[in-house]
């Protein structure tokens, strides 16, 4: 059998099961590719080098186990392997944190939040950094910037501190642990990063395995009792325009939610930022917008 029948017949096997795709591919084939090269020990952009390539019997007795578990277990793939990337920027990861796929990272690399910075812009805060990616993105993007990565909870905060260290950046970026904001009592910044648990209660309820299997700290936005996903974002609209500069931005990731951030937020002024996904899940909103609007801000008790 070659690299490429393996492929394949893992393809095969995946949609077969009906398992659920969404962190770090969309389909059965790209699932597949990943979880064959890793197992083979090929790099994971070299299918069309190896697809020729004879497999020994033992290796794919070893790629059809971990087919397997990936389908009984419906654990994410980068739970398997230990490895997620984003914006081609490798990082670890277990089941302590959510797998790294946050849209900001794509404004982030392609330089479209730029535009929105100037010369004084130092101080950046990546709020709820999970693993530490956007963090590790930002320290890259902008070299003359520190980054505080902050999140509440201390096992996500071990994994970040790994992806830190990977990355060679630990004079750069400080992890602060603590409940939102609170983690960086005193401080502002000159740009905010948040990706925020937002998921909705309904969609909490119907989300697949794979996402079940990640931290629901990290996805729920109802633990303060709403339904619609914004419990979180309430309390930091309404208390963040104290931690930004005057001329400071914070880039907020909603996710499917901004029929509930408009109708919650209507008088604050936000610019939509194209993604992948579209133009309606990660906005910006300037430090001069959130004071304008700071009045009339509902914050949930």
């Amino acid at each position: 059998m070659t690299v490429l029948e393996l492929v394949q017949q893992a393809e095969a096997t995946l949609q077969a099961a009906g398992v659920h795709f969404g962190h770090g591919t969309t389909n059965a084939y790209d699932e597949a590719a990943w979880l064959v090269l890793w197992r083979l020990g090929l790099p994971l952009d070299a299918l069309d080098a190896a697809a020729a390539q004879a497999v020994a019997p033992v290796q794919v007795e070893q790629v059809q186990a971990l087919v397997a578990e990936r389908i009984r277990t419906r654990k994410p793939a980068a739970y398997l392997t230990g490895e997620a990337w984003l914006q081609g920027v490798p990082f670890f990861v277990d089941e302590r944190v959510i797998v790294p796929r946050s849209l900001i990272a794509e404004p982030l690399a392609e330089g479209s939040i730029d535009v929105w910075l100037t010369e004084r812009t130092k101080h950046v805060l990546d709020l709820c950094t999970g693993n530490g990616s956007l963090a590790v993105l930002a320290a890259l993007a902008w070299p003359e910037v520190t980054v505080d990565a902050t999140d509440l909870s201390t096992d996500a905060l071990a994994v970040a501190a790994s992806n830190v260290q990977r990355h060679g950046l630990a004079e750069r970026i400080t992890l602060l642990q603590g409940d939102g904001l609170a983690a960086v009592a005193g401080r502002r910044y000159d740009l905010i990063l948040c990706n925020p648990p937002y998921v909705n209660r309904q969609a909490m309820a119907e989300l697949p395995p794979e996402y079940r299997a990640e931290p629901a700290l990290a996805l729920d936005g109802n633990v303060l009792g709403g339904d619609d996903g914004l419990d979180f974002i309430r309390r930091l609209l309404a208390r963040v325009p104290a931690h930004l500069n005057d001329d400071a931005v914070l880039v907020l990731e909603i996710g499917n939610e901004r029929p509930s951030f408009e109708a919650a937020f209507p008088l604050l002024d936000v610019v939509w930022l194209s993604t992948s996904a579209g133009d309606e899940q990660v906005l910006l909103v300037t430090a001069e917008a959130l004071r304008a609007a700071a009045p009339k801000t509902p914050e949930t008790p």
